[in-house]
């Protein structure tokens, strides 16, 4: 007999040990996510080096990252011309272990001008990832049609990165890890994701962290280039993509701004039998080991503070419940506040699906232009 348990509950403990997704047990351990490292229960009372500390507890769970390139070996292979801006597709040294493909847009005129990582997001969708973001070209006819599509599906059939260069911004949009011309040599397989993911684990490291690094490192490159303007550097995403944004704005100074659209929550909104997030297949992308010991998601997203950020969140949108969403935004809303920020951070609820529509693109150009805008000597 167990000791210490009645026999109802031992009973009940030997029917099953896992309902759903979920250990039976998942409340009892979801209670035990205190998140000692938060700002305001942290013993740090100086934010600046709260986020230091912060930031390195975050960094050590991310572990054996690749080391940054030598040299970013830029080389640009094709070009188009579009209403307002030139369309490139070039190739960089991502780090010293690989070389990617991108697509840069860049404004007509002489610059600087202020620029945006555009993240593409996940959607169980692998066969693109740069092309959800911008029109692609130069590219089999099924591919085209395929980016169409999505855009079509998710953002309201406007191409958002094209959307930014249109309205005076550099447009920068790389493959993650997985999707488009850095995906499976086999093929896309939604199923690979969980292989992946523990082969990564068995090297000491993390597809997720993998992702972090790659999207800081695509900034840096950025800041590099002789007409972005390098104190106008922000950051967007949607879905994945979003979650993607709100961590690089966390973990980088490179980042000035940044938007993140449909991907906000507390552990406590998603860890539940019926939430999208506990399948754990496409949720592998986005998990740092170890991380929730420590801080919830609006803890990390809060490293940002005091940086100008938007949060978008929809009313209809089954991924992420709206009772979490709320609780997320009050714990962000306390932490710029306590930095006398409070008009720095924007959260809005839209009555929406999970969708980035073109209502909700203007609103995010209308935040960076705001925010984010070009220098004096630059303003056309």
């Amino acid at each position: 007999m167990l000791s210490g348990l009645p026999c109802a509950a031992q009973t009940d403990t030997l029917h099953y040990g896992v309902k759903k997704n979920m250990p039976a047990f998942f409340e009892v351990l979801k209670s035990r996510l205190t998140y000692p490292l938060a700002w305001g229960t942290d013993t740090e009372t100086d934010f600046t080096r709260w986020r230091e500390k912060a930031r390195t507890v975050v960094m050590e769970c991310m572990q054996n990252l690749p080391p940054a390139p030598a040299d970013y070996r830029l080389e640009t292979v094709a070009t188009e011309q579009r209403n307002g801006y030139e369309a490139r597709k070039i190739w960089f040294n991502l780090s010293e272990w690989y070389r990617v493909p991108a697509y840069l847009l860049v404004p007509e005129g002489e610059g600087p001008f202020p620029a945006i990582v555009m993240l593409h997001d996940h959607g169980a969708h692998f066969t693109i990832g740069k092309e959800k973001m911008v029109r692609p070209f130069g590219v089999p006819a099924e591919v085209l049609a395929d980016a169409d599509d999505w855009a079509n599906r998710c953002y309201d059939g406007q191409y958002a990165g094209d959307y930014f260069a249109a309205h005076g911004y550099v447009v920068l949009a790389v493959d993650a890890l997985f999707w488009g011309e850095r995906g499976r040599q086999e093929g896309p397989d939604y199923d690979v994701q969980q292989a992946l993911a523990s082969n990564f684990l068995q090297m000491g490291a993390s597809w997720s962290a993998f992702i972090t690094c790659d999207d800081i490192r695509s900034a840096e490159f950025l800041a590099t280039l002789p007409f972005v303007e390098r104190q106008r550097i922000g950051c967007l995403g949607f879905s994945m993509g979003a979650y993607r944004s709100w961590m690089m704005a966390a973990l980088t100074d490179c980042i000035q701004a940044s938007a993140s659209v449909c991907w906000m929550n507390t552990t406590d909104g998603l860890m539940t039998l019926d939430n999208n997030q506990n399948k754990g297949g496409s949720a592998y992308s986005m998990l740092i080991p170890g991380l929730r010991r420590y801080l919830d998601y609006p803890h990390v997203a809060g490293m940002a503070c005091p940086k100008p950020t938007l949060f978008f969140n929809g009313t209809r949108d089954k991924l992420f419940p709206v009772a979490g969403v709320e609780q997320a935004y009050t714990t962000m809303r306390s932490i710029w506040q306590s930095q006398g920020a409070n008009e720095q951070l924007v959260t809005q609820l839209w009555d929406e699906k999970h969708f980035f529509s073109k209502a909700m693109q203007q609103a995010t150009l209308e935040f960076f232009n705001r925010k984010m805008p070009p220098a004096p000597s630059t303003q056309h």
